[in-house]
């Protein structure tokens, strides 16, 4: 048996040596015959090989292999120059001292996934674009080489052309690198990476030199490759194994990398980063099984010599079984094999029940589809099944934080973080019409059985399944959202938090809703503008402050429980900052008289409060506005006929200033006047929104600015003594140029712009001298030495340029003398 063995052993080396170009068949031969003793040498098998493949010539593996040794780029290749944003971008991941390298692998995985979504879904209109056999599995791959050092990702995706290479991996987009490069500047979080569409670039944490081979199906196969020195290289690929379609990433690790060269390492990162991924996740593992083989003469031998040492019972019992020893002898040994290994085997979320899927298992689908891998949970989601005409499976999520471009371009950006699904096939995640502008910060999927496959983006876009789609998310969302609410022990009322505290929920949902109200309340009253079908709904979400919420928020079914009695309207007043509108004017009389006035403090509350004109029943009143009503005002009638002749007078000596009209203001405490608007105009903080936008138009603002009213306070000291100067001599200048200063005060102090300050400041230093005792005829003193000034400063600033000049030659000196 021996001797037959090594004959074998020594015939296939000269044939080997004979016949190099027959190698690989030898082999094919050696491991179909099944009898040979001697293991065949292992040839490891390529990711994406292609059976009966392109042979590649020695010359070329061996030239390759030194270009791979020396990880330099290939002379033969197109050389490119990396985009001076990319440039700046890998410097900072080069360079940076970011401890969790892991992110790399979710990265590639991540844009895997994105390439093989997009060529399953043409394939829905060409099913011949899969190709067949191994390419039409649509699979990621990982495999690593620890001799060499590479690892590898594998996806049978889209692939890339030439042109995609140079597009894809050598130009990004300047906003996206910009905007993370600015993150990165200010919280140094690389985890964010992703969001940005710059992941790829996180190879180069770990490798110093990458290459990415490439096939797609209108396009021949190749190579990219890179060292992250500020240039990349482009081949056709003429000695790889052809990959059919699809892309292959190389990464040559560095040396304080090595730890991804290790299986369950590798395992780890995919199970926390990419578990959920829609894609099988292929790692090519080793492991150790038992295999029977046939026994040695050795091993038989050493056996007899245990048999005659055997008692006599043991005899008998082995003559009992003397058919089975008359079987072929064999012995168990371990043996290493290779084998694809999937690593992510969980079952689609959404198509599991609610009830199964644990609190971990949605943070880690959210952080999967949000690509945002940090310790943040999001803040709540809502799973569920409709059911109906249209039947689909959604789960949505509130993000923890608001992305940072959420309301840039707010109008004109299609965007949308709901991902399509039909019978489980990706369709996109660019639909709009899923949800309105106002919601497109939640973040899910929908899976539909309804709606058609074999359609187009646009056909599918005008299917009438989808606004019924549309209406449920919609309520389902609003739902989720007002439950935040419910739960959250700060929102609720007293009988309400002892259930909540009874729950035992009520530390982890503390302060939830006003943390989501932080981060996501304007698009709520976006939403009160742009959808009217949900108008009430979404008022019910409304949070602010009051004069009686002590800094916290509040909501309107609050405010209306605590309204006085015959109080018919909810009062509130817009500004710049809550600290402005608490010592505003407007509020005195509504304080003393114990009313509770909202807050509104961000320029969208201006449009806002034109579109919700009521609540419940009750109208919305700007206290900055006519129409004012603080019950019964008899007191205030009786007045008017008294302050008649003052208030006809002060209009007059306002007829340059466009003043509507002067009234008796019951609004008024301490304050002798204040200005306000008719009721459909706009208000003071209105205008000033309006004129601070950049391409706004003086001369058309004019017919919306509402017309302007200065209300006087009838009990107050100043307009007393101005009644009784103006009841004695009407036609008093002084008394004139008073009465301009007062209004164009209470303007500023309402928070109006004045047209012409330089007006308002000489009134005011005309005062100021009459306090004095000043002469309004005293000059300012001349300044006699202006020439001398000027003589002086010509003087130093040619000292100034002389200097520089002296220090040089000085510098000069010193060297010569050293020299």
């Amino acid at each position: 048996m021996r001797k037959w063995t090594i004959c074998s052993f020594l015939l296939l080396l000269c044939l080997l040596f004979l016949l190099p170009d027959q190698g690989r068949n030898l082999h094919a031969n050696a491991e179909a015959d099944s009898d040979a003793p001697v293991d065949p040498p292992k040839v490891e098998e390529k990711i994406g090989a292609v059976p009966h493949g392109l042979s590649t010539d020695s010359d070329v593996v061996k030239r390759e292999a030194e270009s791979m040794s020396r990880k330099s780029l290939r002379s033969s290749a197109e050389k490119f120059e990396f985009q001076a944003e990319v440039s700046r971008l890998m410097d900072i991941i080069i360079n940076s001292l970011y401890s969790n390298k892991d992110i790399f692998l979710r990265e590639l995985i991540s844009n895997a996934s994105d390439a093989l979504d997009k060529i399953r879904f043409l394939s829905l209109t060409d099913k011949e674009i899969l190709g067949e056999g191994d390419d039409a599995k649509l699979e990621i791959q990982i495999k690593l080489d620890k001799e060499k050092k590479i690892l590898s990702i594998r996806d049978r995706g889209i692939g890339m052309t030439k042109e995609d290479l140079i597009k894809n991996l050598g130009t990004i987009a300047k906003s996206g690198t910009s905007a993370f490069v600015e993150k990165m500047q200010t919280s140094g979080d690389l985890n964010l990476i992703g969001q940005f569409g710059v992941g790829f670039y996180s190879v180069y944490l770990v490798a110093d030199y990458v290459e990415v081979i490439s096939k797609h199906n209108d396009d021949k196969q190749h190579v990219w490759e890179s060292k992250a020195d500020g240039a990349f290289a482009i081949s056709e690929d003429t000695w790889n194994e052809p990959l059919g379609r699809g892309t292959e990433i190389r990464l040559h690790l560095r040396e304080e990398a090595q730890e991804y060269l290790e299986e369950h390492k590798l395992k780890e990162l995919v199970k926390k980063y990419s578990e959920f991924i829609n894609f099988p996740i292929h790692l090519w593992a080793t492991k150790e099984v038992e295999e029977e083989v046939p026994a040695e003469e050795d091993d038989a031998s050493d056996d007899e010599d245990n048999a005659e040492s055997k008692s006599s019972e043991e005899e008998e019992e082995d003559a009992e079984k003397e058919e089975d020893e008359k079987k072929p002898k064999t012995k168990t040994v371990k043996k290493t094999t290779s084998e694809w290994e999937l690593l992510n085997d969980v079952k689609a979320i959404w198509l599991r029940s609610p009830r199964e899927v644990t609190d971990e298992e949605y943070t880690k689908f959210y952080h999967s589809l949000a690509k945002d891998f940090g310790e943040e949970k999001p803040m709540t989601w809502s799973h569920f099944n409709a059911e109906g005409d249209v039947e689909f499976k959604a789960v949505l999520f509130v993000p923890p934080k608001a992305p940072h471009d959420l309301y840039e371009s707010y109008y004109n950006a299609n965007k949308s973080n709901l991902k399509l699904y039909v019978r489980r096939v990706f369709i996109s995640d660019e639909f709009d019409e899923l949800l309105p502008k106002y919601l497109n910060f939640l973040l899910g999927l929908v899976d539909s059985d309804t709606l058609p496959l074999n359609v187009s983006r646009e056909m599918l876009q005008q299917h009438s399944s989808l606004k019924t789609i549309k209406k449920k998310l919609i309520r389902k969302a609003l739902d989720m959202i007002r439950k935040l609410a419910e739960e959250d022990p700060d929102e609720s009322s007293d009988t309400d938090k002892k259930e909540v505290e009874e729950s035992g929920d009520s530390n982890e949902k503390k302060g939830q809703y006003a943390k989501f109200w932080n981060e996501f309340g304007k698009s709520i009253k976006l939403g009160i503008i742009e959808d009217a079908t949900n108008r009430n709904r979404l008022a019910k979400l409304l949070r602010f402050e009051t004069t009686k919420s002590d800094g916290k928020l509040t909501s309107l079914d609050k405010y209306i429980a605590r309204m006085k009695s015959g109080q018919k309207d909810i009062f509130y007043i817009t500004g710049t900052s809550k600290e402005q509108l608490e010592n505003s004017p407007f509020l005195e009389n509504l304080k003393k008289k114990g009313y509770e006035v909202i807050f509104f403090t961000d320029p969208v509350d201006e449009y806002l409060m034109q579109y919700l004109m009521d609540y419940e029943d009750k109208k919305f009143q700007n206290v900055s506005k006519e129409g004012l009503k603080l019950g019964k005002e008899s007191k205030l009638k009786q007045l008017k006929e008294s302050f008649k002749e003052l208030t006809k007078w002060w209009k007059g000596a306002l007829a340059s200033e466009n003043v509507d009209d002067v009234k008796l203001s019951n609004r008024l405490a301490d304050s002798p006047c204040v200005v306000v608007t008719s009721k459909y105009g706009w208000s003071s903080n209105m205008e000033r929104i309006m004129q601070s936008q950049t391409l706004s138009d003086a001369s058309k603002q004019a017919y919306m600015r509402g017309k302007r009213v200065l209300e006087i306070n009838p009990r107050h000291p100043i307009i007393k003594e101005l009644q009784a100067r103006v009841a004695k001599d009407p036609e008093d200048e002084s008394v004139k140029e008073t009465a301009k200063l007062i209004y164009q005060t209470a303007l500023m102090e309402s928070g109006f712009v004045l047209n012409e300050p330089k007006d308002f400041a000489s009134r005011i230093y005309s005062s100021v001298k009459k306090s004095l005792n000043i002469s309004p005829d005293a000059a300012v003193e001349e300044e006699d030495d202006v020439e001398e000034t000027e003589t002086e400063t010509e003087t130093s600033s040619k000292e100034t340029e002389s200097s520089p000049k002296i220090e040089e030659e000085a510098v000069d000196e010193d060297v010569n003398d050293e020299l």
